[in-house]
């Protein structure tokens, strides 16, 4: 792999990087970082996917040939979130099964090794700027269904009727699916005021939302988080989010 000098790119950025190669992970991390973004790193699946679920990121980048799971699986999990986050795989160089079924699987875009670092960061920028630029206007999250474009919101086949500002809470949810959300970053980006974290109009908006997802459904889609936020998800992970200690639904 042949480093160029890094460009920055809108510093601040989380990327996930998951890759067993202990040498590649650390030069490939070192040149992220100095690149301006903020890098967590992984050396098998099971670590990848633990972060995910713990936190928010703006891109991953994932080897293939992960160990327990495997890239192409953990791919797969997070698009089964419901989770939209630019995925970039990588893969050797003549594996053209594996960027097949990476592709199949949901990753964005894949790179071949041994790789051009500059290629690297100008994917990474491209994934990330398209995925800020055009929000996808369809969102689904098991059977909830969201047209981002004519503000519709629909379980199986019921429609669901929503406020303004319960639809602005749901949506944000919806694009951040598979992860907990926090209360700050619900007041700075739903209702404009960061500083107000413990407002209890978080609260009465959540609980009305529980109502209207799953009143009369047999698996629970919102979930609450005690004391940290709420997160949008698939029934497995909502329960198995509910089963943790301090922890209970809305």
């Amino acid at each position: 792999m042949l480093f160029t000098s890094p460009e920055r790119y809108l510093p601040g950025m989380r990327i996930l990087f998951a890759e067993d190669d202990k040498q590649l992970r650390a030069s490939v991390t070192r040149g992220l970082r100095e690149a301006g973004y903020t890098v967590e790193q992984a050396a098998t699946g099971a670590q990848a996917l633990g972060l995910f679920e713990g936190s928010s990121f703006d891109a991953v980048v994932l080897d293939v040939l992960l160990p327990e799971p495997d890239g192409i699986a953990v791919c797969r999990t997070i698009r089964e979130m419901g989770n939209r986050t630019p995925i970039l795989m990588l893969t050797a160089l003549d594996a053209v099964e594996h960027r097949i079924a990476g592709l199949d699987a949901g990753a964005d875009d894949y790179l071949t090794k041994p790789f051009d670092f500059g290629e690297l960061l100008a994917r990474l920028r491209a994934l990330i700027r398209r995925h800020h630029e055009l929000p996808a206007p369809h969102l689904t999250i098991a059977d909830l269904a969201i047209d981002a474009q004519k503000h519709r919101v629909k379980r199986g086949e019921r429609d669901i009727e929503l406020t303004a500002k319960e639809y602005e809470f749901l949506l944000h949810l919806a694009r951040n699916a598979g992860r907990v959300v926090t209360r700050a970053e619900l007041m700075s980006s739903v209702w404009d005021d960061a500083r107000n974290t413990y407002s209890n109009i978080i609260d009465v908006y959540a609980s009305r939302l529980r109502r209207k997802i799953d009143e009369g459904e047999e698996a629970a889609l919102f979930t609450t988080v005690r004391g940290v936020g709420f997160m949008l998800a698939v029934p497995e992970v909502s329960a198995a989010l509910r089963k943790g200690g301090g922890r209970k639904r809305a």
